[in-house]
């Protein structure tokens, strides 16, 4: 399926900003009704219609960059030393025609772009910038027409630390449109049309620490369909987050991405997720898999998982695939962090194929063969090298070699549902704590019920004071049981203390 243009609705408000929240007949948000702490996020950029433009005149110092002279920018980034200013005039920018042709920045460059500049990769050209040097600035630049190879990046291709992305339109790429380094700070971006990722937060080596993504426009990618091409291979998103140790998301407008709007996978810790509209993404807007620590609050979350959701469904699959989906997920108080929990609070979800699912698959843990993710153990804690088969089967290894979907908290948010709106009749209207029943491999210790019970009723996962408008089921334990409020309510569940159910379709 395309991507989903015609999907692209905004209230009637001013040109430069979007209002989130539930939006009303005359595009202004309206109030959440019930007893919720919920309320609407802040306003974020509408960048794509119109970034800010750059420079109309090289500032004092500045070297010029000529875009009828084909490599200029490469060339004099070589010929001039750290800490240089580059001017790109107006006009389409182009590198020599070699696929390996880029720019190298020196630490400390900036990158400005005068109004209607372009670097244009001609579909020939792989890269954009690339290299190690850190502390480079990009401003005001429209890079398009890059053509990276799969999971690699046009804009800071070796994930240099220290960039500052802004005001910059980086679309219709190959790959990922922007890789990320240590302390890269990613603001006010339009990131469309980008054949995988709008930004790849990888590092080859380590982790990143200190990333902020601000104020930017996320839409539309993943254009090549790898989730197709390659089944199950988790290699899509607006923005996939990779052993990312402390990022800021906020403000941002992650809207109609093929697949998942934002996905931290792996080793993700100590996350603010706040303040940002995610809507009409064709799978989830959010998912937070074997990871840490998070913040995930006064989001807006509207209209999101109508394709995967209904494809899942329509095979007869009963997992209660989610919106907001935590996959081996939880607080962990010994790593260090903001939080030791996860905390998901104060959001205004509407009209999405389902609301939250907190997940735990028993059979996947430290040296698992089911742990697929990866080749080796990545658990942050314990020490990954004592958790290594036969000495796994054991106490008290077993119980803490393991991603654990634990301390997690689900309170004053508004979760409003009109199947009508959605589509649907049936399994778009679950929210749910659940883990599968363990069988493999044969050597493990976690077989059968144990990690249903665990994360139902022993890992401090609890929802609490929040409304619900429309028909809502519950799941808990195992996706078998589906369970009315009440029953979701009371013994031995004991969930949504505080909470209020209006089965009415919600709006």
């Amino acid at each position: 399926m395309g991507i989903k243009w015609r999907s692209w609705t905004v209230p009637v408000v001013a040109p430069a900003l979007l209002t989130t929240g539930c939006v009303g007949t005359q595009g202004t948000p309206a109030e959440p009704t019930g007893t919720s702490s919920a309320t609407a996020a802040r306003p974020v950029a509408r960048v794509c219609a119109g970034p800010a433009d750059g420079p109309a005149k090289a500032p004092a110092g500045a070297v010029t960059v000529d875009p009828d002279v084909v490599g200029d920018l490469a060339a004099k980034t070589r010929s001039s030393g750290p800490n240089t200013t580059f001017w790109l005039r107006p006009g389409t920018h182009r590198l020599t025609p070699d696929r390996y042709s880029q720019v190298v920045p020196k630490k400390g460059n900036s990158y400005l772009g005068a109004p209607g500049a372009v670097l244009d990769g001609r579909k020939t050209n792989q890269y954009a910038f690339g290299g190690a040097a850190s502390d480079v600035t990009i401003r005001h630049l429209t890079v398009q027409r890059f053509v990276a190879p799969h999971d690699e990046g046009v804009v800071n291709h070796d994930s240099a630390d220290g960039w500052l992305i802004e005001h910059t339109r980086i679309q219709h790429n190959s790959g990922a449109g922007l890789m990320a380094g240590d302390r890269q700070r990613v603001r006010a971006n339009c990131l469309r049309g980008n054949g995988q990722y709008g930004m790849n937060a990888y590092k080859a080596e380590g982790r990143i620490r200190g990333l902020v993504v601000e104020g930017n426009e996320i839409v539309g990618n993943n254009t090549d369909d790898w989730e197709r091409r390659r089944p199950g291979c988790g290699c899509t998103a607006g923005v996939k987050f990779w052993a990312v140790d402390g990022a800021d998301v906020r403000g941002n407008w992650v809207h109609d991405n093929r697949g998942t709007g934002l996905w931290a996978d792996t080793n993700n810790n100590d996350f603010r997720i706040e303040d940002n509209l995610l809507e009409a993404n064709d799978g989830a807007a959010l998912i937070y898999e074997t990871s840490y620590n998070a913040v995930i609050r006064k989001n807006t979350i509207r209209r999101n998982n109508w394709v995967e959701g209904r494809k899942h469904a329509e095979r007869g699959d009963t997992f209660p695939y989610a919106t907001v989906y935590l996959s081996e997920s939880g607080g962990e108080p010994r790593i260090r962090a903001r939080t030791d929990k996860i905390e998901i609070y104060r959001n205004v979800l509407e009209d999405n194929w389902s609301g939250i699912t907190l997940w735990e698959n028993a059979d996947r843990f430290c040296n698992s063969p089911a742990n697929t993710s990866s080749g080796h153990c990545t658990l942050l804690v314990p020490d990954p090298e004592r958790c290594a088969q036969p000495a796994i089967a054991t106490a008290p290894l077993y119980a803490d070699c393991r991603w654990k979907t634990q301390r997690v908290e689900v309170h004053g948010n508004r979760f409003a549902l009109d199947k009508s709106v959605v589509g649907c009749t049936e399994k778009c209207d679950r929210m749910a704590v659940l883990a599968n029943y363990g069988t493999y491999p044969n050597w493990s210790p976690y077989h059968g019920a144990r990690i249903s019970r665990a994360i139902t009723h022993e890992q401090r996962n609890r929802w609490y004071d929040n409304v619900y408008l429309g028909p809502w089921e519950f799941v808990a334990h195992d996706p078998s049981r589906v369970l009315y409020f009440g029953q979701w309510q009371g013994t031995p569940y004991q969930q949504d203390t505080g909470s209020t159910l209006d089965t009415r379709a919600g709006g």
